[in-house]
């Protein structure tokens, strides 16, 4: 596992977000292509800012470059649960609790035995979900088809604002007790991951990346949600190559912008292989998200890049810097999020500063659904 720590004195950038910008339906139901959402190109070298469309992203891009992409694909991780008491809930399945193994086979039959998972307690009201942070230690909540999850404790063991608090904490810890294996019970009996609109259907593909390949994060890898086929294709027969890594995502919902936690990733020594070509050519790599980041940098050792599987706890930051990834293509970001640490890491706290800035007066989108920032040298 790599692991960082990122000093709690260097604050991500704060700004003013107007909730009119925090856009929760696709751009399909505004009559839009995936490919038809807006993106802000900065670059780095002399901070000028360029606004186009993603369909154009081939435009700044050059023969040589190197994408790589997150193939984790996203799960229908949200169940309804019901306290004894008869509250319902809605349980946010996050990631398995970090073992060491690399076990994420969502098909295998586990027959009786119980499966540890991270989650995340939501109440709904109204049309929003919020957080339920008080369930008791040792409660069994009901979910669909006599399935169980019992209440471990709070994740991890010694968060929220005083240890000896738990029922302040936002993740917990439970048992999961299915009738039959994760993967078909979710299917079955899980609904994509909500925050706002909240009983507004969208379908399934639309929380799917068009590469993904193997289901493991609780919320899409959103950056890359624009690409589609045509424009993929369109991108290799202009000599820009893509490459794929894996990094199956936690819960998003950091309402007080806690540090990301452990997340399981995966680099292939083809990938880390074809990287190493790609800068040795003079080709620049430019990661699709933050995920696909955080996978190359817990990747590396030192400044080459290996194959590598495990739980990454890395904190990508200005203080721990970036050697593998050139550029990013990433979506925009809450005020405060710890992410805007990542991107300050990649593009400068200047560029990082004007680029918002731009984004707010230019009218764009944020969320999951919302536009795209491409980060250039």
């Amino acid at each position: 596992m790599s692991s960082a720590t990122t000093p709690r004195a260097r604050r991500p950038l704060v700004f003013e977000l107007p909730p009119e910008l925090d856009v929760h339906e696709p751009p399909e139901a505004r009559g839009l292509r995936r490919d038809e959402v807006r993106m802000m190109v900065a670059y780095k070298r002399d901070g000028h800012l360029v606004h186009s469309r993603f369909r154009d992203l081939a435009q700044f891009l050059s023969p040589g470059d190197l994408l790589v992409v997150n193939t984790s694909g996203t799960l229908p991780a949200s169940l309804p649960a019901t306290r004894g008491d008869g509250t319902e809930l809605e349980l946010h399945l996050s990631t398995p609790l970090p073992s060491g193994s690399s076990d994420l086979n969502l098909e295998a039959d586990r027959g009786t035995a119980p499966w540890a998972w991270i989650v995340e307690l939501r109440r709904v009201i109204g049309s929003r979900s919020n957080p339920f942070r008080s369930p008791r230690i040792g409660e069994v909540l009901a979910l669909s088809d006599g399935a169980e999850a019992e209440i471990l404790g709070p994740y991890p063991p010694d968060c929220g604002p005083d240890s000896s608090r738990p029922a302040e904490s936002r993740l917990w810890v439970v048992d999961l007790r299915l009738p039959e294996p994760l993967g078909p019970y979710l299917r079955c009996h899980g609904r994509p991951i909500q925050y706002a609109d909240v009983g507004v259907e969208w379908p399934t593909s639309y929380y799917q990346t068009v590469y993904a390949t193997e289901p493991g994060s609780a919320e899409m890898p959103s950056a890359g949600r624009a690409f589609t086929p045509e424009l993929l294709t369109g991108l290799i027969a202009r000599g820009i190559e893509v490459a794929p890594v894996t990094l199956h995502t936690g819960v998003s919902s950091l309402e007080e912008h806690e540090l990301p936690y452990a997340e399981f990733y995966r680099v292939s020594s083809e990938t880390a292989r074809r990287i190493s070509q790609a800068k040795h050519a003079g080709g620049r790599v430019i990661a699709v998200g933050t995920t696909a980041v955080r996978a190359l940098e817990s990747a590396r050792r030192g400044d080459e890049l290996g194959e590598a599987e495990g739980w990454t706890s890395l904190v990508v930051s200005p203080e721990t810097g970036v050697r593998i990834v050139d550029g990013l293509l990433t979506g925009w970001h809450e005020p405060q999020a710890s992410h805007l640490l990542m991107l300050e890491a990649i593009a400068g706290r200047r560029l990082l500063e004007a680029s918002y800035t731009a984004a707010v007066s230019h009218r764009y989108r944020w969320h999951e659904f919302g536009d795209l920032h491409l980060i250039l040298p």
